[in-house]
């Protein structure tokens, strides 16, 4: 028996207690805390995107948002 890796793993959206499949990576940083090309990602789903997208451009933290498949990391 194998013990399966995090890459084996489904990615699923970052919102409180949802486990729908993501589908978008939302690239952000807080200036305040992490050096200016810093990227940490939140996951997800198509119906949180809009949420979790407005809830970091409100505060200045959203950089970038790409589809999961394309993400190049999900560790920066």
């Amino acid at each position: 028996m194998s013990i399966p890796s995090p890459a084996d793993e489904a990615l699923v959206c970052s919102a409180r207690d949802c486990r729908a499949a993501a589908v978008w990576a939302l690239k952000w940083n807080n200036p305040r805390l992490h050096d200016a090309d810093r990227r940490k990602t939140w996951l997800a789903c198509a119906e949180h995107r809009g949420s979790l997208g407005d809830f970091l451009d409100v505060r200045g933290f959203l950089r970038g948002v790409t589809p999961v498949p394309e993400s190049p990391t999900l560790d920066t």
